[in-house]
């Protein structure tokens, strides 16, 4: 097991939910928001912490989409491919992040850790399409050029907040 992971961050997740296999979902969800990923040693852990099965815990990481199992990096850029944003040339904007970071369909996530780009089904934001959203940050009408001054504004960035970078 990993010895820098914070076994302490687990154990305080499952005493504010009550320490049973109801809060599995809660404690997954604090884990991911620290490290930006499940790392595994969350699970043989979790399971004796909670005394459920590493497989239904595991289960519940895989089936909800929104939990990774593979680091992300410290911006998470998701490119909506909702209709309204894929007739609103989504996908150019997507292909011109991923030429930027040299990234594919594959490896969506820069070796440096600190970029990760993902295309989602919708992001509820159709009047503003296409549209892209930086750490769960909404940027409207996107356009190729746009998104890559974002990305450079990213990469000057010091920390993973993006509140300082306007929205155009």
């Amino acid at each position: 097991m990993d010895t820098c992971f914070d076994y302490g961050l687990i154990d305080a997740l499952a005493s504010e939910t009550g320490g049973g296999p109801s809060g599995i979902i809660a404690i997954l969800q604090g884990v991911q928001e620290q490290y930006r990923y499940l790392p595994r040693e969350v699970f043989p852990y979790l399971s004796k912490k909670l005394g459920v099965s590493e497989a239904r815990i595991y289960s519940v990481a895989t089936f909800y989409e929104n939990f990774s199992l593979e680091p992300k990096g410290r911006f998470v850029i998701k490119i909506c491919d909702g209709t309204a944003c894929h007739v609103r040339k989504s996908i150019p904007i997507l292909e011109r992040l991923r030429a930027e970071l040299g990234l594919s369909e594959s490896k969506v996530t820069t070796a440096d850790l600190g970029f990760t780009v993902e295309t989602v089904s919708c992001l509820g934001a159709c009047g503003l399409a296409p549209v892209m959203t930086v750490n769960d940050r909404v940027y409207p009408a996107m356009t190729p050029d746009k998104a890559v001054e974002l990305l450079e504004e990213l990469k000057r960035t010091p920390e993973a907040g993006v509140e300082d970078i306007p929205v155009r």
